[in-house]
């Protein structure tokens, strides 16, 4: 006599999940790549990573999903569902990141470290070909005061040296830290300042960010002035305070270092 063996029903939720994980992950990698590698505008750029993004968000609703009915109808795909959230949470793990900060961070594009007299960016020729005819728009009033309240350690570097020597240890910093050095105005002239303008890139998409620093001569020496504006976007995640940190740290590194 035969046996009848019945095989439990498989999760189609669990059985789906990996499968739109997998395929969110190829079009977040090659989003990527396209936006990195300059073969793709970066708002076309962002749509594609949103899709990636709402795709392995779909991935984890699915897991979810498979998990109750696997749980309450004893259905087999339990290492499906897990495989899929396992494979989802590699894409959500730089975005779930990312807006953590954008929750606990303020909301603003441009930092400097003088509010009340940024410096303001060049418009002469060669700084509007370096960035493609766009000038930073002035921060208005309340993201100042937010960035005050924000980033209270920022504040100008001031050097007991003289402006010229302050401005080779600010043209040094900034190629130390890699920036795209577009236009160098050495201090002298009627207001005796000098000028720096540089272009920095983000390490993953490389997307641009706008800085400008100024070199002002003081009576007890010189006074630095850096601004970093975010090209894109309206929240910049930190990163345009965290570049005027580490300029001011490679600055005053190096004006050690000569004493």
């Amino acid at each position: 006599m035969r046996r009848l063996i019945i095989e439990e029903p498989f999760s189609r939720p669990a059985k789906w999940s990996p499968t739109l994980a997998w395929f969110a992950l190829v079009v977040t990698l090659l989003a990527t790549l396209l936006i990195r590698f300059g073969r793709i505008d970066f708002q076309s750029g962002f749509i594609a990573l949103g899709a990636g993004i709402a795709i392995a968000l779909l991935a984890v609703g699915l897991s979810f999903i498979g998990f109750v009915r696997i749980w309450q109808e004893g259905r087999r795909g339990l290492g499906s569902a897990i495989k899929g959230l396992l494979v989802a949470a590699l894409v959500l793990a730089y975005p779930g990141y990312m807006a953590l900060k954008a929750v606990t961070l303020p909301p603003i594009s441009d930092v400097s470290t003088d509010t009340d007299d940024p410096p303001a960016f060049s418009r002469s020729r060669a700084a509007l070909q370096a960035r493609d005819g766009h000038v930073p728009p002035e921060a208005p009033p309340e993201a100042r005061e937010m960035q005050r309240a924000s980033y209270v350690q920022i504040a100008p570097l001031t050097l007991d040296i003289g402006p010229e020597e302050a401005f080779g240890i600010v043209r040094k910093a900034a190629e130390n830290l890699g920036w795209q050095v577009i236009e160098a105005v050495p201090p002298g002239g009627r207001s005796g300042q000098g000028r720096l303008e540089a272009i920095d890139r983000s390490l993953v998409l490389k997307m641009p960010y706008d800085i400008t620093v100024r070199v002002r001569p003081r009576a007890d020496g010189t006074r630095i002035d850096i601004r970093s504006a975010s090209r894109y976007g309206g929240h910049d995640l930190g990163g345009n305070a965290d570049r005027v940190r580490d300029f001011l740290e490679e600055a005053s590194t190096l004006a050690i270092a000569v004493r």
